[in-house]
This record gives C-alpha cells, sequence and structure tokens, in this order.
C-alpha cells in the first residue's frame, strides 16, 4: 500500500532553497543569443535594496534558482519564454508576481537573521563559525569523504565553502530562534485530528479501487458492409451478441479476437484503477460495479466501439484507519500551524521594513531581465 508520509524540513521554509550571492554555476546569461526586439530599456548598472545594514542586488535577484514543474531552474531560464513573446510591459505584468515572491523570500529572510542575531546574545559569531565549519566537514562526508565531489555540487548550487558556510549559519540561527518563537503551542485535539482526517482521508490516506479483467474490442469504423446503406453500427451489435453466445459457451475471449478480423482483445496482466482509464475505456469501470469476478457483461457500446468484458477480479476503495495514522496527522497539523505561525511572522517583519524602494527595485530586475532575455 502506497503511503504518505508527511516528512517536512521546516527550514525550507525560511531559506528558500539552497542559494547564495554567488552567480550559479553555467553560462553567464548576458551571453545567451536570443531573437531581436526593437524598443528594449537601455542596459544600465546594477541596483540595491537596503534592508537594514544588508543588501540586495539586482544581479543576485536576477541570478536566483526558482522552481519550476519540479525542476529547479534559473529564474533567466523561467522567464525567457515569457519575455519573448511579450511586449516589455506584458512582460512585467505577468513576470512580477514570480519576481515579487523570490524578493519577498530574500527580505524575510535578512529580517529573520537580524532579529535572531539581535536576540542571540554575546560570542554568538563565534558559536555559529564553529557550527557551520562541522556542517561543511557534514557535507563533504555526505559525499563519502569526497571534497571534489561536495565542491562540484556547492558549484552547481552557485555555491562556495564561504557561502556554503554563510548560509548554514543564516540557517541554523533563524531556525533556533523560530523554534523559540513557537515554543508555546496549543495542544491538538482528538476532534481536530479526526477532522483532518475526514477531509484528506481521500487524498493521502486512501488505496484505489482496483479491477482485472480481459476484454473483446469491437471498432464499429473496422466493420465491413456489403451494401452501401447497410449500418455498421448493427452490423457490429450483431457481432457481439454473436461473440457473447460463444463466450457464454465456453469460448476464450483471446480466441475469439484470432477467428475475427475485426475483433481485438485486451488482457491486462495487473489491475487498472477504473478512474484512470480513458476514452472510450472509462465506461468499464461502471459495468465493473455490476457483476462479479468470473462474471462477463452484455456489449457496452461507447461511441464507435464495443465491448465485451470478463472481469477477473475488483477491489473497492478502501482507506488506511484512522488509528494507524493518527501520528502522521498530528505531524502533519503541526507543521501547518508552524507555517502559518512563520508565514505570519515573516509579514510582521517584512511590514516593519522602510522598503520605499522595492517597487522601484522590482522594476529594474524586470526591465534587465527582459532586456537580457531579447538581446
Amino acid at each position: 500500500m502506497r503511503r504518505r508520509i508527511f516528512l517536512v524540513a521546516l527550514i525550507s521554509l525560511l531559506a528558500g532553497g539552497c542559494q547564495s550571492k554567488s552567480k550559479p554555476a553555467g553560462k553567464d546569461p548576458a551571453q545567451i543569443p536570443f531573437a531581436q526586439k526593437t524598443g528594449l530599456p537601455e542596459p544600465s548598472g546594477g541596483f540595491a535594496l537596503a534592508i537594514g545594514d544588508e543588501t540586495i542586488t539586482s544581479n543576485e535577484i536576477i541570478g536566483s534558482l526558482t522552481e519550476h514543474k519540479g525542476a529547479v531552474v534559473p529564474l533567466i531560464e523561467r522567464l525567457r519564454p515569457i519575455s519573448q513573446r511579450s511586449t516589455l510591459e506584458q512582460f512585467k505584468k505577468q513576470a512580477r508576481p514570480e519576481l515579487e515572491k523570490i524578493l519577498t523570500v530574500k527580505i524575510s529572510n535578512i529580517l529573520l537573521y537580524q532579529q535572531a542575531k539581535k536576540d542571540a546574545g554575546e560570542n554568538i559569531d563565534e558559536r555559529l563559525e564553529t557550527l557551520a565549519k562541522a556542517e561543511a566537514r557534514r557535507f563533504v562526508n555526505s559525499f563519502g569523504g569526497d571534497y571534489a565531489k561536495a565542491e562540484e555540487e556547492l558549484k552547481r548550487r552557485g555555491m562556495n565553502w564561504s557561502s556554503f558556510e554563510e548560509y548554514k549559519k543564516r540557517e541554523m540561527l533563524s531556525y533556533s530562534y523560530i523554534r523559540e518563537q513557537l515554543s508555546e503551542e496549543k495542544p491538538i485535539t482528538y476532534s481536530e485530528l479526526l477532522d483532518y482526517y475526514n477531509k484528506s482521508k481521500d487524498k493521502f490516506f486512501s488505496r484505489p479501487a482496483m479491477i482485472k479483467f480481459q476484454l473483446i474490442d469491437i471498432d464499429v469504423t473496422g466493420i465491413k458492409v456489403a451494401e452501401p446503406n447497410e449500418s455498421r453500427q448493427e452490423k457490429a451489435k450483431s457481432l457481439a451478441n454473436e461473440l457473447l453466445e460463444q463466450i457464454k459457451a465456453g469460448e476464450e475471449l483471446s480466441s475469439l479476437a484470432e477467428k475475427y478480423s475485426e475483433v481485438s482483445f485486451v488482457g491486462f496482466s495487473r489491475g487498472v484503477r477504473p478512474d484512470s482509464l480513458e476514452k472510450p475505456y472509462d465506461v468499464l469501470g461502471a459495468e465493473a460495479e455490476k457483476i462479479q469476478p468470473g462474471e462477463v457483461t452484455l456489449p457496452i457500446e461507447a461511441g464507435m466501439h464495443i465491448f465485451i468484458m470478463k472481469l477477473e477480479e475488483k477491489q473497492p476503495k478502501t482507506f488506511e484507519p484512522f488509528e494507524k495514522v493518527q501520528k502522521q496527522i498530528e505531524a502533519q497539523i503541526t507543521f501547518e500551524r508552524r507555517r502559518k505561525a512563520i508565514e505570519e511572522f515573516n509579514q510582521k517583519l517584512t511590514e516593519q521594513a522602510e522598503l520605499g524602494e522595492r517597487d522601484k527595485f522590482t522594476d529594474f530586475c524586470l526591465e534587465q531581465i527582459f532586456q537580457i532575455c531579447n538581446q
């Protein structure tokens, strides 16, 4: 049975992925050839957004990595197709949400780290340095002690050893601070657990229905007729009834397909989910509900096909019992509570910051990306 296990890394909410101010490995985006466009914004120098005593540079945003269709890709690659089919104003409207999301994560990370460091007390830099060195050694050990392989992976992530250790310092300090902020949590009640189970059991705790069958498939378009006005559909129905009588008399479905050129045979050696069957076979799930294993259906009309199905096996949709998955549900509720608290905390930090240049900075980054993608 497939089981959904709620193993979620809380720190990914804080860090937004292993990124750094270093440019990602690979080609310089400015060197990639693109289709020429007219009316592009003029290239200009860098632009930085001040966050307390730190800055976020336009090059850092433009060189960011982002997630797209389950893969981590450079932001430039993610936005290039949009830029090449749009005007500048259309591009800015479409791409702004993606860039704003990246910028918000970076701003909240900086603010969170600044607040955490402020509350950490004396000698925190020395302690973080020791812990970061230990994390670097652990990272090398994860590659069997092969320093070169570990360094190659860092380059793939757009990092070096210095930026990796800096990232780890921020990660550990921010995570520790968040844990302190969330230390007082209300207990999860039994009714909350049961309510979550009932709302999510279809998605997380179900075993889908399954059927196994043999199938005669008559393609109406392949039926040969002697007269122009003769109906292929009626002739196919007549053939289906004839085949059904032979099946009832003990004839195997597979042998009938060998005797009749208009007939094809489908046999599934493994179970299939009724809701996964595509047209015209999607009608078979409902028909399987009407009979028992070993029985044969009446001819089933489905568009230009007529089916005769012999059901081999069927299993109804079932659910894992609440008692068996209670711990998983509790872990998921805890995670969702903490995620919400983190988002609210980050939102408050961001609102407190004076970021009057944010819109201007965002526009600048979008214009630079558009210019790079259309050179």
